[in-house]
């Protein structure tokens, strides 16, 4: 059997947003399924347009989402020698041929055609045929390369998310190749264009799955049409319907989009952003939430959907949150550290290592969607709180603060456990009188700064003892 192979093959253009991202998760998942190799190329012809920066963000946002590749970047520009031989092959064997029409005839022929209400396109005058007299070659221009389509016929594959497309071949004219060859070179071949380098890559990398945003389903057939005068069959495809934005129209910078590595520095858990982007456009059944094992183990192309998936940040926090739930405790730590080294704050020597902060976020975590968000809870441990005055005094009558000195004087001498606290609590009620929530709320206003925090013996008990005891004695 063949091995699987795969590439993602992004332009660096501008930023990679989460409907980019998503056409190298696929591809990557279907690799990991099938025990194949993912290829990463970046398709840099557009040299007025890409930039390093750009290419920077999309090796950033894969190694993030852990979508490690297997073999590259390739880089389009650095292969330019490896395209010119296979355009010079093509040339020797009478596969293409050079146009010198002219930009300004080519747009007065496209204006006739429309004028005739024909689809306009290049009508082959340059087409070499057996008993054609070609024109002659005007002086001193440099002629384009042209592929001779074949005539007549259909190209058909089997997409497998837009099911079988036929294309008949009078529809496509003949592709340009290679654009005009550089004043003063002794070569036809100039710079060959995106559609051929395409071709080349995949032939030479043996690529057997294209898996691409369905904006590409126009270029397939023509780059069928070049595999097979290359005499390779060509692979399976699979375009992908658009990821709209959550109004609705097709997610970009443009419409707001964001970059992938802004969910990391949001503090989005990188399996809950791979949960959420695999499950938009692709199921398992009704499996809304699961791990990157279970999702290599179960990807397959049949169950990729054939309508556009549309972002919706509400439902990417509610899974993030159920990733938050089930994450490893250390690991959580070790990118709350981050969060806050990104605050400029510095962690006591105690939280710096250790499992205290592990156990801080263990106890936290259900209430978080983000990372940013647990960093914000685990704030009440390394900096300076302040309740809100008026809730402070609606939840702290005068005739109660003598529980609270009470239970700051008992905390200075019991156990610093939760069972201990957790009765330093229930003796303080007993001795005043009170409810949990006369005590236990102002507690935590005071402590914590909020009025909601998880149980309060256990939020107290990894506070050190002397600031929960400075805390509570500001009542005084």
């Amino acid at each position: 059997m063949t091995q699987v192979r795969t590439r993602f093959a992004p332009s660096p253009t501008g930023f990679i947003h989460l409907g980019n991202i998503r056409s190298a998760l696929y591809p990557w998942a279907f690799a990991r399924a099938n025990q194949g190799v993912f290829i990463l190329r970046i398709e840099d012809t557009d040299e007025e347009r890409s930039s390093q920066e750009a290419v920077d963000v999309i090796l950033e946002g894969m190694a993030w989402l852990g979508l490690n590749h297997d073999e590259g970047p390739f880089y389009q520009m650095q292969r330019m020698d490896r395209y010119k031989q296979v355009v010079q092959e093509m040339l020797d064997k009478g596969l293409i041929y050079p146009c010198y029409m002219s930009s300004a005839e080519l747009d007065a022929l496209r204006e006739r055609q429309m004028a005739n209400k024909e689809k306009p396109r290049y009508d082959g005058t340059w087409r070499p045929e057996p008993g054609k007299t070609l024109p002659p070659v005007p002086a001193g221009v440099k002629p384009v390369l042209r592929f001779k389509n074949p005539q007549g016929g259909s190209v058909v594959w089997e997409d497998k998310v837009k099911g079988r497309i036929e294309i008949s071949n009078d529809e496509l004219d003949d592709l340009v190749i290679a654009r005009p060859a550089a004043e003063g070179s002794d070569s036809l071949v100039g710079t060959p264009t995106y559609n051929f380098c395409v071709v080349v890559d995949d032939m030479d990398m043996g690529i057997t799955h294209v898996i691409r945003g369905d904006d590409h389903v126009n270029n397939t057939p023509r780059q069928i049409n070049i595999l097979r005068a290359l005499g390779q069959e060509p692979p399976v495809y699979a375009h992908l319907p658009t990821v709209l934005n959550e109004q609705g129209e097709k997610m970009s910078k443009r419409h707001g989009a964001k970059a992938v590595t802004q969910y990391r520095d949001e503090g989005y858990l990188a399996d809950a952003v791979v949960n959420y982007l695999a499950r938009l456009g692709w199921s398992h059944g009704d499996d809304e939430i699961f791990s990157r094992q279970q999702l290599i183990e179960w990807f397959n192309l049949d169950h990729l959907g054939k309508s556009a998936g549309q972002f919706d940040e509400a439902k990417l926090r509610w899974v993030a949150q159920q990733h938050m739930k089930t994450a490893d405790d250390a690991m959580l730590a070790g990118l709350v550290r981050e969060q806050f080294a990104r605050r400029g704050v510095t962690l006591p020597a105690a939280l710096q290592s250790g499992d205290k902060l592990t156990a801080m976020c263990a106890l936290f975590k259900d209430r978080c969607a983000t990372t940013v968000e647990l960093a914000d809870w685990l704030s009440i441990y390394v900096e300076e709180v302040a309740a809100p005055a008026d809730e402070l005094a609606a939840q702290l009558p005068d005739a109660n603060k003598p529980a609270i000195a009470a239970l700051a004087a008992r905390l200075q001498s019991v156990a610093w456990e939760k069972g201990a606290i957790n009765q330093a609590i229930k003796d303080t009620m007993a001795e005043f009188g009170l409810k949990m929530p006369h005590v236990a709320i102002p507690v935590r206003l005071l402590v914590c700064g909020r009025a909601q925090t998880p149980s309060v013996d256990a939020v107290l008990a990894l506070f050190d003892r002397e600031v929960v005891v400075q805390r509570l004695q500001k009542v005084a």
